[in-house]
């Protein structure tokens, strides 16, 4: 039961960091309020990669920042996931 809920929690937090991702890209509002919910959500989500590259395109550094914390955060559940099943 762990391990699913450690993978679960995993997958929101790549959903909400790809949510991000297309409001960004898409132009979104910044002052509505879904856009806002997920970019509040995604800054602390994105940990060392909010910053990690610094192109000039907004669009570009939050593609590729959020893009790669979304991914790490699938492979860390994942991992964690198997540790778990394993261990258990």
């Amino acid at each position: 039961m762990v391990a699913g809920v450690v993978r679960w929690v995993g997958l929101i937090f790549a959903l909400i960091l790809a949510v991000h991702v297309v409001l960004t890209i898409g132009n979104a509002n910044p002052l509505n309020g879904i856009t806002s919910f997920f970019a509040g959500w995604a800054d602390p989500l994105a940990l060392g990669f909010k910053s990690l590259f610094t192109p000039s395109d907004e669009k570009l550094r939050v593609l590729i920042n959020y893009g790669l914390a979304a991914i790490f955060w699938l492979i860390v559940s994942s991992v964690l996931t198997r540790l778990i099943r394993r261990l258990a």
